[in-house]
C-alpha cells in the first residue's frame, strides 16, 4: 500500500497525466500504422481476405509498386504538384504578408477575407473549382474568351496537359492564407528600428528586403515551406473530387493511387505499400523539420 501511495506522489504522478494521451496515440495512431505495415508485407486481396488465406510475402509489394508505371507517374505527379503549390503559395503569401504589414484603409477587413479559403471545407472548394474549370459553363473559359485569349473552350479537367494546372490552382488558393498568417507573424518579430536605421543609411526598399527582412525571416520561411510540403504532399480529397486522378492518370498522386489500389482494384496490400511510401517520405521531412527547429532554438 505504501508503494502505491508513493507512486502517486511527486514525479511519478506526472505519468498519470500523460497516460490518456499515450493510450490515444497507441490506439488511434500506433495501431493503424503497425496494421498498415503488416498488411503491406502480406498478399491480401478480396479473394484471400474472404477465405482467410493471407500469406506473408515480405517486401514483394514494394518491389512490385516500384516496377508499376502508374505508381512512378503518381510519384512524379506528387512531386510536381507539391513543388508547384509551394512556390505559388509562398510567393503570393509573402507578398500579402508584406502588404498587410503596412497600415492602410480596410487592412483588417482584407486580412479577414483572405482567411476564407482556409476555412472552407476541402470538398466544397474542390466542387467550386471543378465548376469554375468546367468546359462549357466554367467562369475560367468565359473570362479567357471574353478577353480574346482563346477562341474555343479549353477542356481543363479532361485533358492531360491542363488537369494538373487546375488542381494546382485550387490547392494554391487553399494554402495562401496559411502562408500569409505565418509570414505575417514572422514579420511582426522584426524590430522596426532596423528598417529605420537602414533608411537613414540610404538603403532602398530592395536592400531592406534582402538584407533585413529575408535573413531575419529565415526560420519562419523554413517552417512555412516544410509544413506546406507535409500538408500538400498528402492531399487527397481535392484531387479525387476534381479529377479522380485522371485523365489517363495524369493527376494521380500517391494518396489517390493508394485509394484506387485499395478500394477500386481491391489490392489492399499494394495500396498499403503505396501509403507506407507516402508515410515514410513525410516522416523524413517531419524529422528534418524537427532538426531545423531544434537548431534554430540552439542558435
Amino acid at each position: 500500500m505504501k508503494k502505491v501511495r508513493n507512486f502517486f506522489r511527486y514525479d511519478n504522478a506526472g505519468l498519470l497525466f500523460i497516460l490518456p494521451a499515450f493510450i490515444y496515440m497507441m490506439v488511434f495512431v500506433g495501431y493503424p500504422i503497425l496494421s498498415n505495415l503488416i498488411l503491406s508485407l502480406q498478399d491480401v486481396s478480396v479473394r484471400n481476405l474472404v477465405n482467410g488465406d493471407k500469406h506473408f510475402i515480405a517486401f514483394q509489394n514494394y518491389v512490385d509498386i516500384f516496377h508499376d508505371d502508374v505508381f512512378l507517374m503518381a510519384m512524379k505527379n506528387t512531386l510536381v504538384f507539391t513543388v508547384s503549390c509551394l512556390i505559388f503559395q509562398f510567393l503570393i503569401g509573402f507578398l500579402l504578408a508584406l502588404l498587410f504589414s503596412k497600415n492602410f484603409t480596410f487592412a483588417k477587413t482584407v486580412r479577414g477575407l483572405t482567411m476564407i479559403p482556409w476555412m472552407m471545407p476541402m470538398t466544397v472548394t474542390a466542387l467550386m473549382f471543378k465548376f469554375m474549370f468546367s468546359t462549357d459553363v466554367g467562369i475560367i473559359n468565359f473570362i479567357l474568351k471574353s478577353a480574346g485569349l482563346i477562341e474555343k473552350n479549353i477542356e481543363w479537367l479532361t485533358t492531360s496537359g491542363t488537369a494538373m494546372i487546375a488542381v494546382v490552382a485550387a490547392n494554391v488558393w487553399i494554402g495562401i492564407p496559411f502562408n500569409t498568417i505565418l509570414l505575417s507573424t514572422g514579420l511582426t518579430t522584426i524590430p522596426q528600428e532596423l528598417y529605420e536605421s537602414a533608411s537613414v543609411d540610404g538603403a532602398n526598399s530592395w536592400q531592406r528586403l534582402t538584407r533585413i527582412t529575408l535573413p531575419l525571416l529565415r526560420p519562419t520561411i523554413e517552417s512555412v515551406l516544410v509544413l506546406g510540403f507535409i500538408y500538400t504532399f498528402k492531399v487527397y480529397d481535392l484531387v479525387y473530387v476534381m479529377t479522380e486522378g485522371g485523365p489517363v492518370n495524369s493527376t494521380h498522386l500517391l494518396s489517390t493511387y493508394s485509394y484506387k489500389l485499395s478500394f477500386d482494384m481491391f489490392q489492399y496490400s499494394r495500396g498499403s505499400a503505396v501509403a507506407n511510401v507516402l508515410f515514410l517520405i513525410l516522416l523524413l521531412v517531419g524529422l528534418l523539420y524537427l532538426k531545423i527547429t531544434m537548431e534554430g532554438e540552439e542558435d
